[in-house]
């Protein structure tokens, strides 16, 4: 019994101990399980979103046919009228046959860009993946991406490679397209479409293209490390290419061949050995042209075609490997009259071949460049010099309207008849002294008759009077932006080419409004998809401002003392202004008198702005001067261009707006902003470079007189000159003025042969002696 009893104990003992032990923790595995089963889910939800996704984006991806597939992949280019211009890699291509490819070039691409070529489906989900590792640690060598050789050529062949055009939506699209064209062609017929499609620099498309022309020869007599060079080019055929770049070249040679070697394509020392060869081995020293179009016409469009390849770079898109239509704004026939003058003897007698042009033509209705040169007699040169968007030469006096007289009537609300000082004039803070063409002065004057004679010293006082601030605001309205601060002297010379500059003078044609310039007016890539292009315009000025301005203009070539009287066309309405840029101090003893580095002419219609530059590309070089009788030549290639351009456009007058109101004075028709009859010249300075603040203490009546002698208290002027004026960087040239047209003398010189105030010619010292 007792027995029992001790072994009922223990028992209920051993029960005791173990439940007030510990209890085994259940809870934190099933927590485990659930987390883990909301991962699957989640992924698994995330596998099917990402499949319907792929396939919502298949459904609409273009279809891709054997001609797309085996067809160039050049960028045509049209003209206004829809005229290919152009076919940038459009070449007589040397196709060749897959049973004509060596199998050694066929084993280098495949082991560069798809090593597992052969067993994919098109896509390689393997490669994907191991792209994404080599490209976070490094190790790629340049040699591993996510794309098939499939895939490659399915986007040489349908797709933009703009970068703005790298969507899911388009990745999605491709890999999907490899997969059908893995399906409907056979390995080799995929390789041969290949090597026939892809871009090999200088115009080329195609390996067999590339083996004329580097090496004179076809791709059958190619050595391994030939071969291995092409196979590697298409990556960057630019920085592979063997004449221009041999170094990187090599190195990308040798890249193939190592990935041949592990591959097991070839051997380890037919790598070495290959690897041995010079770069430059075999190559040709004359390369065969494969330019398309003709010499004449890529000559005559060079620097516009130049222009629209940069524009279509600055928007994302790939000329060389993209397969674009592009359309352009270019009026041929406009192109062609204005090679024509540039570039034979039977509109102007141009002193040597060497005597450069630059010209841009815009429609002030919408900001097309419609025409564009940038030189003159340049022989063979592709894509050389753009002497037309250029911004190293100063402008001279042809920045009187943009960053003087117009601020001037926009800001302070000058008339036409506002008088301005004529008389001796010293830059504030220095002993620099400006001079007009004739070293004369004639006391006070009309704001007109210093516009239309291009006299120097009103308008840097006029700029006075504006200041820098609202100067430099105004300019940036008609797009100009400059890296450092303007000072006085850019008054009568600014740093723009004929682009910005004829873009500029548009705004005064078309009533005060600005469109940024371009060329390019549509885009349509591989799939088809078009992407249009069109300037916004900003207003920049009042309408009034534009109108008085123009008036203004007119006098320069109507007026018998104007200084554009060369660019006169009889019965056209048209304004314009001259602008010539002499020779510093240090420098005008060694070109005759009146000699100038650069000449402008820049006048407009109501249908056409056009700008025109000339002189020399080495200024400084003996005998590289513009003579005073040359500085006409820019206005008369505007006159032969702009009477060309008048015979198909409307000649109408300017309409006064109704801010603006006429009255005369000295039995002249001049106007004023409306309410603003005149404006008071009692003036004190206030700031950097004679800003000043104005104070009204009488007014004009608008039949008030002014006569170009009188000396009264509201002559615009800055009598106090306390302030300081920066000279340019010594690196730049000082802008300059232009003779009677325009220029300007200084009385000492810079730090720099270059870089100085100037001394003025006489374009028209037979009316202004």
């Amino acid at each position: 019994m007792s027995s029992n009893n001790s072994t009922r104990e223990t028992r209920m003992s051993r029960n005791a101990d173990h439940q007030s032990g510990p209890q085994r923790p259940h809870h934190g595995w099933r927590l485990f399980r659930r987390i883990l089963f909301i991962i699957v889910a989640i992924g698994v939800f995330a596998i099917v979103a990402g499949a319907g996704l792929f396939f919502f984006y298949a459904q609409s991806a273009p279809k891709i046919t054997q001609s797309a597939l085996s067809s160039d992949a050049s960028t045509r280019v049209y003209d206004a009228n829809n005229n290919v211009i152009s076919r940038l890699g459009a070449q007589n291509r040397t196709y060749v046959k897959s049973k004509n490819i060596p199998d050694t070039l066929k084993a280098a691409v495949v082991s560069t860009e798809d090593r597992r070529f052969y067993q994919n489906n098109g896509v390689d989900p393997i490669r994907i993946l191991g792209a994404a590792f080599a490209n976070v640690s490094g190790s790629s060598l340049g040699m591993q991406g996510g794309s098939t050789l499939t895939q490659q050529l399915v986007k040489l062949s349908v797709f933009s490679t703009a970068a703005s055009d790298r969507t899911l939506k388009r990745k999605a699209q491709e890999a999907w397209l490899a997969l059908q064209v893995d399906h409907k062609y056979s390995k080799d017929q995929i390789l041969e479409y290949y090597v026939n499609k892809v871009y090999m620099g200088n115009g080329v498309y195609g390996m067999q293209t590339a083996a004329q022309y580097y090496y004179g020869t076809s791709l059958k007599n190619l050595s391994l490390p030939q071969l291995a060079l092409l196979a590697g080019m298409p990556q960057s055929p630019t920085n592979y290419d063997p004449t221009t770049y041999p170094a990187t070249a090599k190195k990308r040679r040798d890249l193939v061949l190592n990935a041949m070697a592990k591959n097991k394509v070839i051997t380890s020392a037919q790598a070495q050995e290959a690897e041995a060869v010079s770069i430059k081995n075999g190559l040709s020293s004359i390369h065969q042209t494969t330019a398309s179009t003709s010499a004449k016409t890529t000559k005559v469009i060079d620097a516009y075609l130049k222009q629209v390849y940069s524009e279509l770079k600055a928007k994302g898109y790939n000329t060389t490997t993209g397969g674009l239509k592009v359309y352009t704004n270019l009026n041929m026939d406009a192109q062609q009259k204005l090679y024509n003058i540039a570039n034979t003897s039977a509109y102007i007698a141009y002193p040597s071949d060497k005597f450069q042009v630059g010209s841009t033509i815009v429609n002030p209705n919408n900001g097309k460049v419609v025409a564009m040169i940038g030189g003159r007699k340049t022989g063979n040169v592709t894509f050389g010099l753009n002497r037309a968007v250029q911004t190293g030469r100063s402008s001279a006096s042809t920045a009187k309207p943009l960053m003087d007289y117009g601020p001037a009537i926009e800001y302070l609300n000058y008339p036409t008849y506002e008088p301005v000082k004529d008389t001796a004039f010293t830059y504030p803070g220095t002993d620099k002294k400006l001079y007009d063409w004739d070293k004369q002065y004639q006391g006070t004057i009309t704001m007109r008759k210093a516009l239309y004679e291009s006299r120097n010293i009103p308008a840097i006082r006029t700029l006075q009077n504006v200041g820098i601030s609202k100067a430099t605001t105004f300019l940036k309205g008609l797009g100009m932006t400059f890296d450092k601060t303007l000072t006085l002297q850019n008054g009568i010379g600014l740093y723009i080419s004929t682009e910005q500059e004829a873009a500029a003078y548009a705004a005064f044609a078309n009533g005060g409004t600005y469109y940024k310039p371009y060329l390019v007016s549509k885009v349509v890539t591989q799939d088809g998809k078009a992407h249009n292009y069109s300037a916004t315009g900003k207003r920049a000025m009042s309408a009034a401002t534009a109108f008085m301005l123009t008036d203004m203009m007119k006098d320069v070539m109507t007026n018998e003392n104007g200084s554009g009287r060369s660019a006169a066309i009889s019965g056209l309405y048209q304004a314009g202004k001259t602008g010539t840029d002499s020779y510093p101090d240090d420098y005008a003893d060694k070109v005759p008198d009146g000699a100038t580095m650069d000449s402008w002419f820049t006048g407009y219609t109501k249908s056409y702005a056009v700008s025109v530059w000339t002189g020399y590309d080495k200024q400084f070089q003996t005998g590289h001067y513009v003579s005073e009788a040359e500085t006409k030549i820019a206005q008369e290639i505007y006159k032969y261009e702009m009477s060309y351009l008048a015979q198909n456009a409307p000649n109408t007058d300017w309409t006064k707006p109704s801010t603006v109101t006429e009255t005369t004075q000295n039995n002249n028709k001049e106007y004023y902003v409306t309410g603003h009859p005149g404006t008071v010249a009692d003036t004190t300075s206030t700031s950097q470079y004679g800003s000043t603040n104005t104070t009204s203490s009488s007014a004009y009546s608008s039949n008030s007189q002014v006569t170009t002698s009188s000396s009264s208290s509201r002559v615009s002027s800055s009598t106090t000159e306390s302030s300081s004026s920066k000279e340019s960087s010594s690196t730049e040239q000082t802008p300059g003025g232009d003779g009677n047209d325009d220029n300007t003398n200084s009385s000492s010189t810079t730090t720099s042969s270059a870089s100085s105030t100037t001394q003025t010619t006489d374009n028209n010292k037979d009316n202004n002696s």
